[in-house]
């Protein structure tokens, strides 16, 4: 008879946790788990819920504007001089007066057709002495392609920045650029960036990879409807991507190139555990939503876990915005580095006790961030290093977009021209954001740059500033070496071997 209560008693307590794990799951939403806002279920909180402050939407009078730039009068196509005829006053004639400019007003105009197609003809001549018949013929690097380079960078940003399916990039390259172009002729552009693009993106590879402080995340990218995962590790001035089979170790090897030096900014995501305890930095924001769960389990050593572990991440989000303040630094590393001790041990507080509640998932969050408590506090310590994984998610956020107008990538082919793409666009972005692209090209310059650097079989730019500059000071010392010696001059390169003519 005790037994059989034994039993029943167990198979109660099994099916009373059983409920409380769907309801649960049933309240999962944006605010408290990695779910994002465009998922969320019926019902749900908006995520982000700010107070009204009873001003009108949009720009408030009297804030800074922020109009378009002119740009210099001797960079525009063309002039319009507005002078007065006759004096305002008395009515005297005034051609030929001198003037002075006293206004500017420039208006931006797409020609019938933006594009500059120029046809290359070969002509036949019989020789009059000798009857021979001659023909011209046209180089081999211009019948590579009937699209030139700039068009083509053009065409791979249309692709992946905007995000457009290729009918939809081609209907723009005819109806907005006035381009007549083939649908097969689009996705051939896009093979030939991504070759281009191979040198780049191993650039891009190894800098990351060097670099002390990164960035980590992953999200989904279908390869033929077959689950894929795209990784990402970006730095203030770089970010990288690569397409996996699988959501592993190996594969978070791979994408730096089997080097995993440096801090690292992540998640709690299990293939992170390859990282060192202080090597490793979980992200805050992150961790705010799982206490917000926590605080909505509902029993009460769960509620008293989410309560102080939200109290922490207020203290934690106010500190780093205090060390972060633009206008006079109000903390020093050291004074975020003592304060961060006095949370260190308040969270230790609370942990311990949690870790032994008895709720489930409760003590297991407990328990997993007591193991990996030296990577909670690592921002306060390395320079360069933020509280939460912002960096990374930022640069995810497009190629979410992506995929979700794309479906992802229907061949292996497409999922590399994608990784690649992203890696050039985003790093690009990232040193224009910092101030960097100044002395940079643009990510159409550098495409078209790119692009025709593979058809003349040189090697492509470098991506970096200061690649570029090695690149710049290395071919002066060849040059002036060249020149000491009484070199004669390098042959030209090669023509590359004539591909197909899309």
């Amino acid at each position: 008879m005790t037994s059989q209560y034994q039993r029943e008693h167990a198979l109660r307590l099994a099916a009373e946790q059983r409920v409380r794990e769907l309801e649960e799951r049933g309240r999962v939403n944006a605010s408290n788990s990695s779910l994002p806002p465009s998922a969320n279920p019926i019902g749900a909180p908006r995520p982000v819920t700010k107070r009204p402050t009873g001003r009108k939407r949009g720009a408030q009078v009297g804030h800074r504007g922020h109009a378009r730039k002119l740009i210099p009068t001797e960079q525009t196509d063309e002039q319009v001089a507005h002078r007065p005829g006759v004096c305002e006053r008395c009515q005297g004639d005034l051609s030929g007066q001198p003037g002075t400019l006293v206004g500017r007003h420039q208006v931006a105009e797409l020609p019938a057709r933006a594009v500059t197609i120029i046809e290359h003809q070969s002509f036949a001549c019989r020789c009059g002495r000798c009857g021979a018949i001659s023909q011209g013929r046209i180089p081999d690097a211009i019948r590579v392609s009937s699209i030139g380079p700039r068009l083509s960078g053009a065409i791979g940003m249309l692709s992946a920045h905007v995000q457009g399916s290729r009918r939809a990039v081609a209907m723009a390259v005819q109806q907005m650029l006035g381009c007549p172009i083939a649908l097969g002729t689009i996705s051939a552009r896009e093979r030939e960036l991504s070759e281009a693009l191979a040198a780049p993106y191993g650039q891009l590879v190894a800098h990351v990879s060097a670099a002390r402080v990164k960035n980590v995340d992953e999200t989904g990218w279908p390869l033929k409807g077959a689950q894929r995962w795209l990784f990402v590790a970006a730095t203030k001035d770089a970010a990288v991507f690569r397409i996996e089979k699988a959501r592993n170790r190996p594969a978070l090897r791979r994408l730096l190139d089997g080097k995993l030096s440096g801090t690292f900014g992540t998640d709690r995501a299990g293939i992170y555990d390859l990282l060192a305890a202080r090597r490793r930095q979980l992200c805050w924001a992150h961790l705010k939503r799982d206490f917000v769960r926590c605080l909505e389990r509902g029993d009460a050593a769960s509620a008293a876990v989410g309560e102080a572990g939200l109290a922490i991440c207020r203290d934690v989000f106010g500190l780093w915005r205090d060390f972060r303040a633009r206008r006079g630094r109000r903390l020093t590393r050291r004074q975020m580095q003592t304060r961060v001790r006095r949370l260190q041990t308040r969270m230790r507080a609370m942990l311990e006790p949690g870790a032994d509640s008895g709720v489930k998932k409760t003590a297991g969050l407990c328990r997993a961030l007591l193991k990996h408590e030296p990577s909670l506090w690592r921002f306060a310590f390395v320079p360069g290093l933020e509280p939460t994984n912002n960096l990374a998610e930022r640069m995810l956020r497009p190629a979410v977009i992506w995929r979700k107008r794309s479906f992802g990538s229907d061949s292996r082919a497409g999922c590399v021209f994608a990784q690649r793409m992203l890696s050039v666009m985003q790093t690009l972005k990232l040193r224009a954001g910092a101030g960097a692209g100044r002395d940079g090209p643009s990510t159409l310059d550098y495409l078209a740059a790119a692009v025709t650097a593979h058809r003349n079989d040189t090697a492509a730019p470098a991506i970096l500033p200061e690649l570029r500059a090695k690149a710049k000071a290395g071919a002066k010392a060849k040059a002036k070496a060249g020149v000491g010696a009484g070199a004669k001059a390098a042959p030209e390169p090669k023509a590359k071997r004539l591909r197909k003519v899309a």
